[in-house]
This record gives structure tokens, sequence and C-alpha cells, in this order.
């Protein structure tokens, strides 16, 4: 009863007792007990003001103990690192950015992720319990190895979930740290979509579809009743492979013309005949060439060739999954938003059930969502065993 009660409360769900009694379908001495754990635990408070006005009797607000423990939610991105600490509810601390470490192995990689971290939980006043990493990349279950990480030419199968977890334990994390410290890794995409389901643009949706474009490549994500669809092994949902133009750009994959090529920021720059900066970071400069085609010509022929290309892709999987809403972010969200008519239109022309089935297409909502995903992650075994916080106490 405790882990549904405080899965509730940190999707928001159940903001006052009357609502969690509602939820879980108990009586409100049930709900005044359970409460009065979780709060007893340190991870919620409940104000003793009862919330009311209408009809019937007050309720007691229920909220995230500001003062409660914390995660550290860490992702790697192809062309730098970023680390956030992140209590209940979906709270993510300003991230903190960092370049990649002069070697990209995975070892030296891994540790830089971890060192940052702990100097992030070190620097808090909040318990630590626990910490968990996004990767670019595909990552297997529930051995956690790294396959085709073409950004940085990982050998394939490298064991991330390992050397992560051993870099963690020689990190100091500081004295309020859990001991040892659990950690998690998991693809950006599915942390993406994870994220927002539960504090985001999907909330409520049933069938889930979150497509986005980073620093470099797209990835995808199927959330079905709550839960990440990961396949048999956690591969499933690489759209980013999905061939949307037989003779179009090279992938690092060795193909040409998947969605990872067509509808990246590099594809958006070369579509609009233009060289981004080097210096500064690549996605950014995307969205803001994207969001120039209003008084751009280039850029506006650049946005309609790449959401064309994006357009298939979504319809291809649309026709495969039949899903209920489609959350687009990173360039994505910028290409929706410069061409929103277009991009449904060439959906709906593909989709088999085409304009009478159209799918909702719909901006993501969570900021740094890769990061609010890996929170998700590593707060996971606490959602369903509260009492669990009581644990490793050094």
């Amino acid at each position: 009863m405790l882990g549904p009660a405080l899965a509730l409360i940190h999707t928001g769900q159940a903001p006052t007792r009357s609502a969690l009694t509602t939820a879980l379908d108990v009586t409100r001495a049930t709900a005044g007990a359970v409460t009065g754990e979780l709060e007893a635990l340190g991870l919620i408070t409940v104000d003793s003001r009862p919330a009311g006005g209408g009809r019937g009797r007050p309720s007691h607000r229920l909220a995230i103990d500001p003062a409660g423990p914390v995660v550290v939610a860490a992702q790697i991105h192809a062309d730098g690192l970023s680390v956030a600490l992140s209590g209940l509810g979906g709270r993510l601390d300003t991230p903190r950015y960092l370049p990649l470490p002069d070697g990209t192995d995975p070892v030296r990689m891994l540790r830089a992720v971890a060192e940052a971290g702990a100097a992030l939980a070190r620097a808090s006043a909040r318990r630590c319990l626990g910490v968990a990493l996004a990767l670019p990349n595909p990552v297997t279950e529930p051995d956690g190895t790294a396959l085709a990480a073409l950004h940085f030419a990982w050998p394939s199968g490298t064991p991330v979930a390992d050397l992560f977890d051993q870099e963690v334990r020689r990190a100091d994390f500081g004295p309020r740290a859990r001991t040892p410290l659990p950690s998690a890794v998991a693809n950006d995409a599915n942390l993406a979509a994870l994220a927002e389901h539960r504090h985001g643009a999907g909330r409520g949706a049933r069938h889930l579809l979150l497509v986005t474009s980073g620093h470099r490549g797209v990835g995808g994500a199927l959330v079905i009743d709550g839960r990440l669809h990961t396949g048999s092994a956690g591969l499933a949902l690489e759209v980013g492979h999905l061939t949307v133009d037989p003779l179009g750009r090279p992938c690092a994959c060795g193909n040409r013309g998947c969605l990872n090529a067509e509808t990246d920021p590099e594809a958006l720059f070369t579509a609009a005949h233009r060289i981004p900066d080097p210096a500064g970071p690549l996605l950014g400069q995307a969205r803001l060439l994207a969001r120039s085609a209003a008084g751009d010509a280039a850029a506006a022929a650049a946005v309609e060739h790449v959401v064309d290309r994006l357009g298939l892709g979504l319809a291809g999987l649309v026709n495969i999954l039949n899903p209920d809403r489609i959350v687009l972010s990173g360039l994505h969200l910028d290409l929706l938003a410069a061409a929103p008519e277009r991009l449904a239109a060439v959906v709906a022309d593909r989709c088999l059930w085409g304009r009478s089935g159209r799918v909702p297409i719909v901006p993501a909502q969570v900021d740094h969502a890769g990061l609010a995903g890996a929170a998700e992650l590593a707060w996971e075994p606490y959602l369903h065993d509260p009492q669990a916080v009581l644990a490793g106490r050094s």
C-alpha cells in the first residue's frame, strides 16, 4: 500500500488525502495511516490545515517533503555530460553541464559522470539514495550492456551497468549518502518517455509514443499503461534506424536515409546549406535555426524538408504501434512548432486510417527529460518499496 500511495503523490495524482483515499479505494483511516508512514519516512508532508471550502469534509493536503532525500540523475550526450539532483515529484535541480573528458573510453566517461554526481551530493544537505544514468545508445536488459554506442565507438557489448556501478562505488558521495549507493543505466529516449508520461505531455495516455532528437541522432520510446515497452532484451523502439529515404544521408549505422540521419540537427543544417558554429552546442543552434523559419526562406525550406522526412517516419510508427498520443521533444519539438499542420498532414496522408484516424502530436513539456527520466529510474526502487529509504544508513 505504501508504494502505490507514494507513486500517486509523486505523480501529482493525489494532492489530498481524500484523493488518495479514492485512488486507492480504501477507508479514510487507512489512507491516514499510509500517509502517516510516508511522512515518518521523510518522503511527504501532510498539511495539518485541511483544504476545503466546498461540500463535504475538508481534506489534508499532501506534498513531497522539500527537505526529503534526493537522487543523482546523469546523462551522457554526444557532446557533453550533465548531472543534477532530483527529489520526488519530478523536481529536478538546475543541471550542471560538463565537457566530455579528454578520453571517451567507457571507464573515463563513466568516472567523470560519477565524480560530477558525487560533487553535487556532497554539497547537498539532503540524503542521497541513488544514481542513474541516461545513455544515447541501446542498453540491454537485464545485464546492462551498451550496444551500438556509435557516438563514442565503445566496443559493442560494453558492460556499462557494471562499470558505472564500480565508478559510483569509487566516488565519494558524502556522509549522508546511502551505502552502498544503488546505480542504474538505461537508454535516454526510454527515460525521457517515462518522465513525460509521469510528469508531462504524456499524462493520461495509454499508448504513448515519444520521438526525440538530441544533439545527434533520433530516439524513440513507447509507454503502455504506464510501463515502458522495451522488448525482450531492452532494445525495442530503435526508431532512429527506420529508413525514410533510401537515397538519403549516410547514417552511422552503415545504412542511408535513416530517421537518425534525416531529422537530427545535422540534417537541418545540411538542408539549410548552413554550417553550425563548432564552438557551440549543436542542438541549441539547430533549435534556433528551426525557430527562425518564419522570417528566413532557407530555414523555412529546410524545416519543410526535414518535417516531411519526420512525418514519413511517424506515419510508419503509427501504422505499426497505433499510439493514442505522440510526444515530440528536442529538435522535433521546434519542427512541430514551425510546421504543425504540415507535419500532421504528412502523417495523416501516410497513415492507414488517413485523417479520420489522426493521432494527436504534442510538444514535450518536461525540461531536461533525459535527466528527469534518469531520476525516475533512480527513484523506482523506492516507489515500489518506500521502506527501502531506511536501508544503507551510514
